[in-house]
Parts: C-alpha cells; sequence; structure tokens
C-alpha cells in the first residue's frame, strides 16, 4: 500500500562506516616505541655537549676578563709610580724662583733630586720650558741642554702617549711614554715636568704574568699603539691595533671580543680601559676559546650511539620473532581459502601454534561435512579471539606501566598519605609493639618532606617561618646544600655537642646564612680546604655582652686566605667587600649579623692572615614555653579540639583523602568529601553549611582550591578556608588564607583547622 511505503532518508540510512585507520607493520611499532625511550637519553646527551661547551667558553671569559683587568691593575700601578714622582718634585723647593734665576747649581741639586727619584726605573726626567728642555737625567750629570722643546706647556698634568725622541729615528729604542706635571708658583706655570716610561719596563711586567702558551697580552696607549705584547715583545711595539677593535675600545671601556691579531691569528679576548685612557687586552685562539669536547664526553656519545644501535637491532629481532608465526598463520589461511591441505608446523609462538592446530582441524573437517566445517571454523574464531584478547591484554600492561611513570609528581601526595596512615597507626592499641617500624617511616616522611622543603625555600615557594630547630638534626642535614655551594674541592667537617640546647630561629635565614658563609669561604680557598661546623652550647665567656640567658655557639671555619687585622672590625657592614669590583656585593657577612641579631643573639669574626678565618654565631636557647612554628593559629594544647565539627574536604587524591578521612574522625569531626571545587559547591549548595573547609590547591577542572577559597570568601564570608598543598604555583597574597604544606602532622591539621575556625567565630561576634 502506498501509505505504508518507506522512504529512505538521511536519518534512516545506514551508519558511517568509521575510516579504516592506516596500516602499520610490528616493526614500525617496535622501531617507534625503542625511539620513544631512546631519544630522550640522546637529547639528554646533545644537551649535556652543548652544556660543556657553554660551561667552557664562560670559564675562557671570565679568565680572559680577569687577566685583563689584573694587567690594567698592573701597569695602571706603573703609571701611577711615574705620576707621584713628578707631583712630589713639582714640589720641590728648587723649582720656587723664576726661571730667570734658575742657576747652574740649582739645577744641578735638582737633576741629582730627579735621578735619586729614579732609581731601578727604565726612564728619565726632563724639566722644560717654552722653547727648551732645562734637565734631562738621560744626559750624563750636570750636562744642561738647550735643545728645542714644546713652543707651549701643559696646563694640566696628563699622560701622553708613545712618541719617538727629539731628534731620534723612529724605532722601539726611542719611543717612551710621559707624563706630564706643570709646575706652577703662586698662579704662574713655570715648567712642565716630564717623567717617562720605557715600553721595555711595562714589556717586562707583561712577561712577568702567567700567560696560557698562545695566548696574548698587550699594553696600548690612549692613541691605540702598542707598548708592550706577549708574544711577539719589542716587534710590535709603536704599531697600531686593527679597525674593529679600535671601534669597539671606542664604544665602551671595556668588553669581549673577536678579531684577527696583528699576526694574523684569528683570537677571542677582552679589553680594560684605564681612566688615563690605556687599554689593557687578553686574547686566545679562537679555536681554544670555542672549547673542545672532554674524553668523558665523547666515551657517552659512543655509549649512546651503541646503546641506540644495539636498542634498534633488538627491536628488528623481535619484531621478527613476531612477524614469522603471524606470516605462517596467513600462508595456512591462504592454504584453506584454496581448498589446499593444511598442515600445521611449530612456529614457537604458543597462540598462533593454537591456531594453526584449529585451522588444521577445519581443513580436515572440510572434506567430510560441511555442519563439522562450521564448527570447526567457529572454534578457530572463537581461539583467534582469545589470542587477540590475550594481545590486548599484554598492551594495557604496557601501557599501565608507562602510566605509572606519570604519578611521580604525586610524590606529595604520598608522603601525606603514608605520614596520615601512621598516625592513624600510632593511635591503635597495637602501637607501642610497632614504634620501630613507625619511626622508620616517619623519618622517612620526614626526610622527603625536607628534601622538597629545601628546594621549595630557595625557590622562593615557602614563607618565611620561626620555628623552634634542633641544630644536632639540622647541621649533618644542610651538608647537601653547602656542598653545593663549596663544589668538591672542600671538605666538610661537622661536630655537634650531644647536648645542645634547641635554638629558635627562622630557618630561611638560617640556610641563607649558611649559604653566604660557604661563598666567603669558596671564594677565600680557591684551591680547595676544609670547612668546619661546629656547635654546642656557649660558656659564660662566649656571651660577655649578651642578654643574660643560655645561648648555642654555632662557628663555621675555613683555612683560606684570612683578613688583614685592620679589615675586622668593618666585615660585618653593609656593602663592604674586599674582593674586587662586580665580585661581590659586601651584604654576605652584613645578612650574617643582621639574621643572628634579630634571633636575640650576635655574631663574630676572627681571622688570621694566611691561616684562615671564623665565624662565631651566638643564638639564644629556645625556652621550654615557645611553640613550634609561630604560625598565628595555634591554640593551647587543651583548646586544640575539633571535636564535633563538621569538615568540608576538597582532595582530588582518593588515597589521601580517605586516610585524611579517618585522621578527622579519629578527632571527633564528622566530613564532608568532594573531589573538586565543582563537587564541593554542589555539597554546600545541598545541605547545611559545614564548620570549616579544608582544600587541595592543585584540583583538576577549572576551579583550583585558591580559586575556590577566594569564591567562598565572596559569597560565603564567614565559613573559614584551609588551604594545604605539597607544591602550588597559585599566587596567593601573604596572610590571605591559612595555608600548610604537605606532608602535614595531625597536631597542625587540627590546631590550623581549630583556629581558622576560632578566627570565623571572632570575627561574627565583633
Amino acid at each position: 500500500m502506498h501509505g505504508n511505503t518507506m522512504v529512505a532518508t538521511p536519518d534512516s540510512a545506514s551508519p558511517a562506516v568509521p575510516p579504516i585507520a592506516t596500516p602499520v607493520r610490528i616493526r614500525s611499532r617496535l622501531l617507534l616505541l625503542v625511539l620513544s625511550v631512546v631519544l630522550p637519553c640522546m637529547l639528554g646527551v646533545a644537551w649535556l655537549i652543548a652544556s660543556t661547551y657553554e660551561a667552557e667558553r664562560d670559564a675562557h671569559q671570565r679568565t680572559l676578563r680577569d687577566t685583563a683587568r689584573a694587567l690594567s691593575l698592573l701597569v695602571d700601578g706603573e703609571l701611577a709610580r711615574r705620576a707621584a714622582i713628578a707631583h712630589v718634585l713639582a714640589q720641590s723647593p728648587a723649582l720656587d724662583d723664576d726661571p730667570a734665576t734658575l742657576n747652574d747649581d740649582r739645577r744641578l741639586g735638582f737633576e741629582r733630586l730627579a735621578r735619586r727619584a729614579m732609581q731601578g726605573m727604565d726612564g728619565w726626567v726632563e724639566l722644560r720650558e717654552p722653547g727648551r728642555v732645562l734637565i734631562s737625567t738621560r744626559l750624563p750629570e750636570g750636562r744642561f741642554t738647550v735643545e728645542a722643546g714644546p713652543e707651549t706647556l701643559a696646563d694640566t698634568a696628563q699622560m701622553l702617549p708613545l712618541q719617538p725622541l727629539s731628534g731620534s729615528p723612529t724605532g722601539e729604542g726611542s719611543l717612551h711614554a710621559a707624563w706630564v706635571e706643570p709646575v706652577t708658583r703662586d698662579g704662574r706655570l713655570l715648567y712642565n715636568l716630564v717623567v717617562t716610561v720605557r715600553p721595555s719596563e711595562l714589556q717586562r711586567l707583561v712577561q712577568a704574568q702567567a700567560h696560557h702558551a698562545g695566548w696574548i697580552g698587550t699594553v696600548m696607549d690612549s692613541a691605540g699603539r702598542i707598548v708592550a705584547r706577549l708574544p711577539g715583545g719589542h716587534a710590535f711595539v709603536g704599531m697600531t691595533a686593527t679597525a674593529d677593535l679600535r671601534q669597539k675600545m671606542a664604544q665602551a671601556s671595556e668588553g669581549a671580543f673577536q678579531s684577527v691579531s696583528l699576526d694574523g691569528v684569528q683570537t677571542a679576548g677582552y679589553f680594560s680601559t684605564s681612566p688615563l685612557g690605556w687599554t689593557f687586552i687578553s686574547a686566545m685562539p679562537r679555536q681554544e676559546f670555542a672549547g673542545r669536547m672532554p674524553q668523558a664526553v665523547r666515551r657517552v656519545v659512543v655509549g649512546a650511539l651503541v646503546l641506540l644501535a644495539l636498542a634498534m637491532a633488538g627491536a628488528v629481532w623481535v619484531a621478527w620473532r613476531i612477524e614469522r608465526p603471524i606470516l605462517a598463520l596467513k600462508r595456512l589461511a591462504q592454504d584453506l581459502q584454496a581448498g589446499r591441505p593444511v598442515q600445521a608446523r611449530p612456529t614457537g609462538m604458543t597462540e598462533t601454534d593454537g591456531v594453526a592446530e584449529a585451522l588444521a582441524e577445519a581443513g580436515h573437517s572440510m572434506a567430510t561435512a560441511r555442519a563439522e566445517l562450521e564448527r570447526s571454523v567457529a572454534e578457530a574464531v572463537e581461539r583467534t579471539r582469545q589470542v587477540e584478547q590475550r594481545g590486548a591484554q599484554s598492551q594495557r600492561v604496557v601501557a599501565l606501566g608507562r602510566l605509572t611513570g606519570g604519578v611521580a609528581h604525586e610524590f606529595n601526595n604520598l608522603l601525606g598519605v603514608i605520614s596520615n596512615s601512621m598516625h592513624l597507626m600510632q593511635r591503635h592499641p597495637c602501637a607501642p609493639d610497632l614504634q620501630g617500624p613507625l619511626g622508620a617511616v616517619q623519618r622517612s616522611v620526614d626526610k622527603g618532606s625536607q628534601l622538597t622543603q629545601h628546594l621549595l625555600r630557595f625557590a622562593g615557594r615557602r614563607p618565611v617561618r620561626v620555628q623552634t630547630l634542633s641544630l644536632a638534626r639540622y647541621l649533618p642535614e644542610v651538608q647537601a646544600l653547602m656542598r653545593s655551594v663549596l663544589g668538591r674541592s672542600i671538605d666538610i667537617h661537622v661536630k655537634v655537642s650531644p647536648d645542645i640546647g634547641p635554638v629558635r630561629v627562622d630557618t630561611n635565614e638560617l640556610d641563607l646564612a649558611l649559604v653566604n658563609l660557604a661563598l666567603n669561604a669558596h671564594d677565600a680557598m680557591p684551591a680547595g680546604g676544609e670547612l668546619r661546623l661546629r656547635a654546642g652550647n656557649a660558656s659564660a665567656a662566649d656571651t660577655e655582652g649578651l642578654p643574660p640567658g643560655d645561648y648555642v655557639l654555632l662557628t663555621v671555619g675555613d683555612d683560606g686566605m684570612g683578613l688583614d687585622p685592620s679589615l675586622v672590625e668593618h666585615a660585618f657592614e653593609p656593602f663592604f667587600t674586599t674582593k674586587g669590583v662586580g665580585q661581590g656585593t659586601g651584604l654576605g657577612l652584613s645578612q650574617v649579623y643582621g639574621f643572628a641579631t634579630q634571633a636575640g643573639g650576635t655574631a663574630r669574626l676572627a681571622s688570621t692572615p694566611g691561616l684562615g678565618t671564623t665565624v662565631s654565631l651566638l643564638l639564644p636557647v629556645a625556652r621550654p614555653g615557645d611553640a613550634t612554628e609561630d604560625s598565628g593559629m595555634a591554640a593551647p594544647p587543651g583548646q586544640r579540639s575539633i571535636a564535633g565539627a563538621t569538615v568540608l574536604l576538597v582532595e582530588d587524591d582518593e588515597s589521601l583523602a580517605d586516610v585524611t578521612t579517618e585522621l578527622l574522625r579519629s578527632h571527633g569531626a564528622r566530613v564532608l568529601r568532594a573531589a573538586d571545587a565543582r563537587a564541593a559547591l554542589q555539597v554546600l549548595d545541598a545541605g547545611s553549611p559545614p564548620d570549616v573547609v579544608l582544600t587541595d590547591v592543585v584540583m583538576p577542572g577549572a576551579m583550583n582550591g585558591v580559586a575556590l577559597a577566594r569564591h567562598l570568601r565572596d559569597q560565603r564570608p564567614g565559613l573559614p578556608v584551609v588551604l594545604i598543598s605539597g607544591y602550588s604555583n597559585a599566587d596567593i597574597a601573604e596572610g590571605e588564607f591559612v595555608q600548610l604544606r604537605k606532608p602535614c602532622s595531625p597536631a597542625d591539621l587540627v590546631a590550623a583547622l581549630h583556629a581558622a575556625m576560632a578566627a570565623a567565630h571572632a570575627e561574627q561576634d565583633a
């Protein structure tokens, strides 16, 4: 009938067949699996090589810079000696009279004075007036010259660049630089006093420096001409630096450069220009500056390549062992389809052998009856399905193993589960029999927590907290932190008296103080040495000048270069430093002194040149009534109770949520649970509000713990919120919310919840 005719429509069409994925061979899959495992290792090797080259270039750059600056100090000192001689001679009474009355006797007396001043120096002194040279110690004694001098006199002291002797041919032997000092009396310019310096004397200074083979050290005057050079010496005196180097020196007073030296060597170097305008250069061959691959790194590279080759070969071999039985099955299936006799042969794989047997039975049954054939084919299909299920199960196991590796970031949650479970077990009646294992678990949790907290503290992720600290436990643990500062060339020895009392300090500041002292010790012992940490109860002699009370004496000593006694009294002053410009701020010891005085004690420094330095920290012993931490939320022990309170626990980690729930219930609290912020809001909307919310910071979903706390603060102002997290990048203002870190002891957790509820009640009463 037409009325019942079915018409095909797009909705009634057959469902679309999903696209077939591009087939990939087993061998390709195994190779991809091997590459996914090995390639990260290869990337790590590449990063190691790049880091090695970069570290070597940085070390060369620092060495070139320090060498140039050291050469600058030496040559500046030599030039300063000439300037000082010229200044002193210019004040001689022999030059007080007018030039017209300067007779030969006075000139001879002044000449002898000048010769004595220049003893041991390679140079001479000249006294000039416009148009002639009155005195020159370059000539024999008593021989005065009237040879022509400058037409005009310089009215300011200055350092002249290289210039040839008057009337002498140009060459290294005739070149000299000079310091010109004006001689004035009663405001009149009478003479110019000239103290010269020969390139040969500066050449000796350059050669005295311990240069590496192939390195170049150069001194240039203010005109850019070479005064001294190593290697090459006299052959380069008077030559002008290359144009690109002169351009760089005109743009900055110091800096790194790359150029081609005057003897054709491609170099990388560092130049430093003094206030006199003279420039000092330290350079090395560019090929050496680029660095060489260390033997150890080459072995790592070769090992990585061998590992990759072996892994690829193993993957190919395993793939071949898997493909061969499957191809055998394929041939059996083709024989069955063509009606040929099916002969099953062992393939070495149980699953494929079973399938082959099923195919053989199916081929044998096909000759007798169709029914038997169908039954045999059904058995073969069923067995094939079992093989596929086993393969899928194997793949799931592999995927689960890889997934397990990604759970490492939940380390703090695991510590929380272990810690809370341990505390619950301690409340069990059998706990006294398990004190040994439970103590070991607690120490392991504490150790893991301390390691993560050291990292968070120096990354700026942990707020400042004052706490009662046992130096007997703290000092051995802080060795790893100081070892990263000192390196392996300095040994650390720690000795703590067994009866030492606890101190009450900010551990952040104590860590920073010890790091500052370690940095100073490292700089004082460039060739290595020993750092000694000693702690014990202070004697009455140690605490002289401090308020009455018990103190702990913590000393940090080294066997470095030591300080001059005149510098010891200024050591704790802010910005005071004995290091060169750019090598220290002078705030390290100032921080140490500030930390000790703020803690209620003091810091002292004793140093002997050549024997070392010892810094002593006197810290007051904590009083018995002091709390472990000044968090501002602790209540008296008898009042830290949450019995009868309703706690909404927001935690996505189910294991941690389970054990935390049991822990809170063991303290008499009623617990509501939510896995994320959205579920927490649904719990709040569904029933009566809880007394306090305890929420993790990092959670799945669009709203994390901080966002949830701020939402509740806006929507439910009277509901207190306590945050707990092992690590978070959330931007939380100081004092915005109470925040605990994982793992958290039950006492701290209960105290925080109690304090939050008490603060909320106080605000409501106000």
